[in-house]
């Protein structure tokens, strides 16, 4: 029987045929009850019990195998192999399915041990305990998973023991139970037992398995198993050692979150190492060499050392291995090399790097593919971490679509390999999942939530993993009502979630809203009213700040309402209600409902665990240390700590917090204010009675109410931002901490380039004392961003703001530095502290620590000024004490160092001792300059500096080199960098213009080389959209060319770069002017370009601002187009500055231009004209007149001038309103109109002239000593009567009024024919005019002469020594005194004469002559032909300007005045009045001599009298005063009459 159950067995196993083990199984079950086919008494062997129930566990037939095990040992059966080999079936059968069955886990374990115990006892069957080993660890598959293996330590520590004892020959077997055991003790944290067990695994290992010593090793340096000694002992004879002895150090410290500064210099080390290994001559070497070379380049790409890892790469393409998984690994390798690459592109998203990250990823997918064909489960899994690691960066939801197709691969791969990567798994799974969601594919999402769920050993995702499947059932049941309020929740955000952009926000706040009542119905919509304007109550108070005080209480009130809701509802469901509080708040942010966000939000903060009752951003008391410095140390928030909370909750908190401050933000702003800003008062439009005096805010309840909600709301922004970076502190994750500055830094930018960063160094502080406990995340531009915003918060308030003044002279000698206050000194001793902790960290020396060069220079900026500000030198190394080892960083920071160190000097400060500027140039020069903008910006402000000293050569030097490398890169940048670049060509190219003007020494050419500077700065200044910048080039320009603008020649050559010149000023100012968002250099005064500056020189009348030298330019271009008689380009010129320039005042030079344009071409001008309706009488009669000139037809001048004179209506304009009707008379005269219109016009003029008022302080003429008048006063005058008068020429005292109305009668006069009648009457009119301008300028005259002899006597007695200076006030006084007295005398006098004139007779010949005084006029012919003006009369004439003497002020066209003189003695010698003619010509003489200022024209008319005097001497036969008196009689009748008729002929006119 036996031999056939055997038969049947062997059948069974080699075919593996169910029948015969089926049979096999029957009989031995018969032949075990008695009832065998075969004889009874035949004998039956137990060992096919355990042989069948062996073969039926192979065929998977567990219950056969089970009953055969159990009949086994039912049987007492010798005891040989088969009972271990039972004890292994037995085993077998219970072997747990899963990880958490731990309960068969220990009875298999148990069942294993039975068999080893059994077997160790006799050597035969030591094979048995080699096998239960190897079952064993077949077993225990499933807890080889995270979190599991501490439950295999026990059995697997008897095992390896067992194996020792039996003296095992398979050593690498037990070698590799040994790692697998350290393994277990390193996961479930016991140190201490792993390395005792190292003490004695590893001498077995490099003994007698030296191929696997290299891996314990490993594990060995990088736990720190055995001491540090003893393991450098161990690598000095071994390159693989040493090679895995830094790889792993480096590890360690990357664990504990400590590297080195020096990564770099290890990994060379240990690359260096790598190749003192010839795998050439060597080959058993070569595998062990490209394992070396991939895992250093694996890591060399993990600490993003793409230098090491290239050359690893490289050595391995070198090796040309055949094996088809070495090259899969290397092409993982350059696709991660590959990825890096784009890693800062990737950080922003760019288009590219999207796409390249994209394609990286189809490769991977591919080499996938082939490594599951190539069947290598190692290989694999370096692809598919590969492949994980290259689609993060897209795990965006916007992008992650586009990974549904490889992480699905990467997913069914890993899951055959039934891979124990599950934690990456899980991951993948979960992904793929949210894809799937988003794709509405809910089934699949559901199934890959399942399989993450299963591999989530540790539990990491289960709360993620549980919330999201929770999600997902609901989404299906959508049309079932859940019954939890949490489920309910749920529901209305996924129905949110689904709304498209073009669903009303009304429907997605609805939504959103029902999901916030379902968590909180007590609470939520009381909270969600506090920002609803409809509830706020103002009572019956209207005053200016009842509504934002109302509004603020009401926010408040509502808003404390949220905390009772926690306490009602405890701690039921609270990581699922944090969860879909912050759902919500996700989602309205998304969608932009601002109130359901911020409410939501508030709710999920409630839970946080550490409740901050008293966030006080402020330093604590600073302790003095050992060495003098200042320590800050802030006082901790008084915190409640309620209970341990999970890390994926902290980070929800953090989250929910940017989510909350940005909310808030939003919310400021809404009410008109920024973060950290002050709440301005509104205007108050309000009407009030007369006398009503406003509250000044400051002291209103109500505004200090809103003002301090207002401050309340920064301050919980700022808090949820700090209290997130606290979050990432304590759950060390950076990036957490990272974007926690990056909201502060961002949402303050504002304050930042208003030069208040004082307001934020508290909280700026506190988060650098977080980053430098977190680290940076790999973001060293934010390290440095932060220190150079805090360090210039510490400093700004101490520069003194007095050196602006002085910050216009380079160069100046030292003032006295006021010491600084201890306060003042801690705080820049901080400033320095941090500036030097940033410098030092990116000096270089570690490659990723590097930053942009434009970041560094903004810091070095604020270290050299706080250097300054402590009045401490820096050394001759220029740069801090700790130099790095990149030369090309340190080279430039010494550039960047002494270039702010120049912009310092001469401010009143310190000075520092600075290189030369050659020295400086040389240096610059020398750099290798990583940033092109900083290089262009050096050569920018050493051309600056340059000409600040007056280096002609060196300035243009340096601005030729910047002109060269800008032009270059302007065509190469993007926008924003194109117009940093034009900025500074734009600054280079005026500094060069400027610097040619200052050295032009006399030659004219260079004028046009600097103004065509100017035009290429105003170009550059267009390229940049700066309108300043062109202004500032367009004022230069001007003045380079003012000089040269009165030629035509120089216009005309003027004319294109003008037509440039306006377009791109027209073009930049068309352009919206951004405001400026980049960080000045400089945020205090500085001696550098960056702090700008007038230009010198002088424009055209009211030219002072842009508008004026717009409106200059444009008029300059229309004289250019007029120099050649282009009217209509002229026009052309004057319409597009009429459309470009701004509706003001600067227009009406454009205005005037075109009318007059108009006019000449006879075109219609009446809409120009009307822009001048506002402008003075003065001004639009002028413009007429101008018109008038220009008008091309007899009709347009004559309506032209009638709208000149009728524009003049004022009194003070009736001057110019006479001249004009003169003018017009000669027109109409010229025109040949009726000679009745001429004379009616001419005659007007005298009317107003007779009608004026004389001046008050004209003294009352003197009678002459013949008697020929007497003066008499005029009575006052009525405005009513005053026309009405006749007017006696006594009463005519003004000299000009006198010298006008001689002009009007002498036109008169011309415009008659010399038979007409009254042609006589005004030629006499005239002369009487003249002389009795003789008359009032002499008496005048000699009244100052005498008035001045006594003070000129007392000025003699002042030339003493002892009175040498005496008081101008008391010479005034004393001058004013004698006048008013000798005025009195002169009146007195006056009076007296008058009386005694009346009673002496009229003729007084026959008495003899008295003395001649400087007033008494000469009384014969031969008088007059040798009379010659007293020298003192002369010089008061000169000096006085009153309307009382013939002086430039009262005569102020003299020779036009000499015209109508001269033709008024050719008509009296017409007239045969040749006597007549002398006093009218000596008249010119004075006007020669005391107001044209001409000798030659003096002596011409001297020579006139003479000729006149010599021909007319003989027929004089009666006394010039009798033949004067006569005719003057005739005169004056004749002339007042007709006077009185054109009066009354005049009132009947107008």
């Amino acid at each position: 029987m036996d031999l056939v159950i055997t038969q049947e067995l062997a059948r069974a196993e080699s075919q593996q045929d169910a029948a015969s083990l089926k049979k096999a199984y029957e009989l031995i079950k018969s032949a075990n009850l008695g009832k065998s086919e075969f004889d009874p008494s035949e004998s039956f062997s137990p060992d096919l019990f355990v042989l069948c129930a062996e073969q039926a566990l192979k065929m998977r037939q567990p219950e056969v195998s089970e009953d055969c095990i159990q009949m086994y040992f039912k049987v007492k059966a010798p005891i040989t192999q088969f009972l271990g080999r039972a004890h292994l079936c037995r085993a077998q059968m219970c072997a747990p399915k899963s990880a958490e069955n731990l309960e068969e886990f220990e009875n298999c374990v148990t069942e294993y041990m039975k068999a080893i115990n059994f077997a160790k006892g006799e050597p035969r069957y030591y094979f048995l305990v080699y096998n239960a080993s190897v079952l064993y660890w077949q077993m225990v598959r499933p807890f080889l998973k995270p979190g599991y293996r501490h439950h295999l330590i026990p059995s697997l520590s008897q095992i390896i023991n067992v194996l020792s004892q039996t003296e095992e020959e398979d050593k690498e077997w037990r070698a590799e139970l040994m790692l697998e055991l350290l393994e277990c003790y390193l996961q479930a944290g016991r140190k201490e037992e792993a390395a005792r067990f190292c003490s004695t695994a590893a001498p077995f290992i490099k003994s007698h398995v030296p191929q696997k010593y290299r891996q314990i090793f490993s594990v060995m340096v990088r736990h720190e198993l055995m001491d540090e000694l003893q393991l450098k002992e161990e690598k000095k004879n071994s390159i693989s050692l040493s090679v895995t002895f830094y790889i792993n150090m480096l590890k360690a410290k990357a664990e504990q979150n400590d590297l080195p500064g020096d990564i770099s210099v290890i990994l060379r080390k240990a690359y260096r190492h790598l190749g003192h290994y010839n795998h050439q001559r060597f080959p058993s070497i070569s595998e062990e060499k490209m394992l070396l070379l991939f895992e250093l380049a694996r890591f060399s790409l993990t600490l993003k050392c793409m230098e090491i890892s290239s050359a690893c790469l490289s050595d391995l393409k070198k090796m040309e291995s055949k094996d088809p998984g070495k090259l899969i690994e290397m092409e993982c390798l350059e696709c991660e090399s590959e990825a890096l690459r784009l890693e800062s592109k990737m950080k922003v998203y760019n288009r590219a790097a999207v796409e390249a990250q994209l394609d990286i990823i189809q490769r991977l997918d591919v080499a996938l593919q082939r490594a599951v064909r190539l069947g290598d489960p190692r290989v694999i899994h370096v692809v598919c971490a590969t492949q994980w690691n290259t689609c993060l960066p897209l795990l965006q939801h916007n992008l992650r679509h586009h990974l549904r197709k490889p992480l699905a691969g990467v997913a069914d791969v890993l899951e055959k390999l039934d891979s124990l990567m599950t934690l990456l798994r899980c991951q993948v799974h979960m992904e793929m999942a949210q894809i799937e969601e988003d794709e509405d594919r809910l089934e699949p999402a559901t199934e890959h939530l399942r399989k993450a769920a299963r591999l989530d050993s540790l539990g990491l995702y289960r709360d993620r993993i549980q919330m999201a499947s929770t999600r997902l059932r609901l989404c299906t049941t959508l049309y079932q009502a859940p019954e939890r309020a949490e489920d309910k929740a749920i529901m209305a955000v996924e129905q949110a979630k689904k709304a498209t952009p073009k669903d009303s926000v009304r429907k997605k706040r609805a939504l959103l809203v029902n999901a916030g009542l379902a968590l909180a119905p007590d609470a939520f919509q009381i909270v969600l009213d506090s920002e609803n304007e409809a509830k706020v109550s103002t009572g019956k108070n209207r005053g200016r700040f009842t509504y934002l005080c109302a509004k603020a209480w009401h926010h408040t009130v509502s808003v404390d309402k949220a905390a009772g809701h926690l306490r009602r509802l405890g701690n039921e469901n609270d990581k699922e209600r944090i969860q879909i509080w912050a759902e919500l708040a996700k989602v309205a942010r998304k969608q932009g409902v601002w109130d359901v966000c911020r409410t939501a939000s508030r709710f999920c903060l409630l839970y946080d665990n550490v409740k901050v009752k008293k966030l006080r951003l402020r330093r604590g008391k600073k302790k003095r240390g050992r060495d003098g410095s200042v320590q800050d140390t802030w006082s901790q928030p008084e915190v409640v700590l309620q209970r341990q909370v999970c890390p994926d909750l902290l980070r929800k908190f953090a989250e929910v917090g940017f989510i909350h401050a940005e909310a808030t933000v939003h919310l400021l702003r809404s009410e008109g204010v920024e973060l950290n800003d002050r709440a301005i008062p509104p205007e108050d439009l309000s009407q009030h009675p007369a006398g009503y005096v406003p509250e000044p805010p400051e002291v209103n309840a109500e505004w200090i109410t809103y003002r301090t909600w207002i401050e309340s709301l920064s301050r919980c922004a700022m808090n949820n931002w700090l209290r997130s970076a606290e979050i990432g502190q304590e759950i060390q994750e950076a990036w957490i901490v990272q974007n926690a500055v990056v909201y502060v830094l961002n949402h303050n930018h504002h304050l930042i380039l208003a030069g208040r960063q004082k307001e934020l160094v508290d909280a700026l502080y506190h988060l650098l004392s977080i980053v430098k406990a977190t680290g940076h995340s790999g973001d060293p531009v934010m390290l440095v961003t932060l220190c150079n915003t805090l360090a210039r918060g510490l400093i700004i308030s101490w520069i003194p703001v007095q050196a602006a003044e002085k910050s216009r002279k380079f160069m100046r000698p030292n003032a006295f530095h006021s010491p600084l206050d201890a306060g003042a000194t801690s705080e820049i001793k901080t400033a320095v502290e941090v500036c030097e902790f940033a410098l030092n960290l990116t000096n270089g020396s570690a490659p990723e620590e590097t930053v942009p060069t434009g970041t560094r220079q903004q810091l070095i900026a604020t270290w050299v000024k706080a250097k300054q500000l402590l009045q401490q030198q820096i050394g001759p190394r220029l740069g801090t004490e700790e130099q790095g080892t990149n030369e090309d960083v340190s080279s430039v920071t010494r550039v960047l160092v002494a270039l702010e160190m120049y912009s310092c000097n001469g401010l009143g400060l310190m000075d520092f001792t600075v290189p030369s500027l050659a020295q400086l140039v040389k240096m610059a020069s020398e750099c290798n300059w990583s940033d092109p903008l900083v290089e262009l910006q050096t050569l920018t402000r050493l051309t600056h500096f340059a000409h600040a000293a007056r280096d002609h050569e060196t300035t243009m030097a340096c601005a030729h080199r910047a002109l060269e490398m800008g032009i270059k890169y302007l065509k190469k940048f993007g926008p924003e960098e194109s117009r940093l670049v034009a900025e500074m060509l734009c600054t280079a190219t005026a500094i060069q213009g400027r610097s040619i003007m200052e050295n032009l020494k006399g030659r004219k050419q260079l004028r046009l080389v600097a103004a065509k500077a100017f035009t290429e700065s105003a170009r550059f200044g267009g390229i940049a959209g700066s309108s300043a910048l062109v202004m500032l080039a367009a004022r230069h320009y001007w003045n380079a060319w003012l000089p040269l603008l009165s030629s035509a020649v120089y216009r005309k050559k003027a004319k294109g770069a003008l037509k440039r010149l306006i377009g791109i000023i027209n073009k930049t100012e068309a352009r919206k002017q951004e405001k400026g968002k980049t960080l000045l250099l400089h945020q205090w005064p500085t001696a550098d370009f960056q702090g700008g500056g007038t230009t010198e020189g002088y424009f055209l009348p009211g030219a002072e601002d842009d508008l004026a030298l717009r409106a200059a330019l444009y008029g300059l271009l229309f004289h250019s187009h007029a120099d050649q008689d282009d009217w209509e380009g002229g026009l052309k010129v004057l319409d597009e500055a009429v459309q470009v320039l701004p509706r003001t005042a600067h227009r009406l030079l454009i205005f005037k231009h075109m009318v007059i344009v108009k006019a000449k071409l006879g075109q219609n001008f009446s809409m120009e004209i009307q822009k001048f309706k506002a402008e003075s009488e003065d001004y639009l009669a002028r413009m007429w007149h101008r018109l008038a000139l220009n008008s091309p037809s007899v009709s347009g001048e004559l309506a032209c001038y009638n709208n000149a004179i009728q524009a003049l209506q004022k009194p003070e304009m009736e001057w110019q309103k006479v001249e004009y009707l003169m003018e017009f008379g000669q027109w109409l005269h010229h025109r040949h109109f009726p000679l009745e219109d001429v004379v009616f016009h001419l005659r007007w003029a005298v009317e107003i002239l007779l009608a004026m008022k004389p001046p008050g302080d004209v003294p009352e003429p003197q009678p002459t000593p013949d008697g020929e008048y007497v003066a008499v006063e005029m009575p006052p005058r009525s405005p009513v009567s005053e026309a009405e008068e006749a007017v006696s020429l006594e009463q005519l005292r003004s000299v000009r009024q006198l010298e006008a109305l001689a002009r009007v009668h002498i036109l008169l006069a011309l415009v008659l024919s010399p038979g007409a009648e009254g042609y006589e009457d005004c030629c006499l009119a005239a002369y009487a005019f003249f002389r009795h301008i003789w008359q009032v300028s002499l008496m005048t005259a000699g009244k100052s002469v005498l008035e001045n002899r006594p003070l000129a006597a007392t000025s003699s007695h002042l030339l003493l020594p002892k009175k040498e200076k005496e008081n101008e006030r008391s010479k005034e006084k004393e001058k004013e005194r004698s006048k008013e007295k000798e005025n009195e005398r002169s009146k007195e006098k006056d009076k007296e004469k008058g009386k005694e004139e009346k009673v002496k007779e009229p003729k007084q010949s026959q008495s003899p002559a008295p003395i001649k005084q400087l007033e008494d006029l000469p009384m014969s012919i031969e008088e007059w032909a040798s009379y010659s003006c007293p020298e003192e009369v002369l010089s008061v004439l000169k000096q006085d300007r009153s309307d009382s003497t013939v002086n430039p002020s009262s005569i102020q066209k003299p020779t036009y005045s000499l015209y109508f003189l001269d033709h008024l003695v050719k008509a009296l010698q017409k007239m045969c009045l040749h006597e007549l003619t002398v006093p009218v010509l000596q008249l010119g003489v004075l006007i020669s001599d005391s107001v044209v200022g001409s000798k030659g024209l003096s002596d011409l008319y001297h020579l006139r009298v003479h000729s006149i005097f010599t021909r007319s001497r003989s027929h004089l036969k009666k006394p010039l005063s009798l033949l004067i008196h006569k005719r003057q009689f005739r005169i004056h009748s004749s002339f007042l009459l007709r006077l009185q008729q054109f009066s009354a002929i005049f009132r009947l006119h107008f």
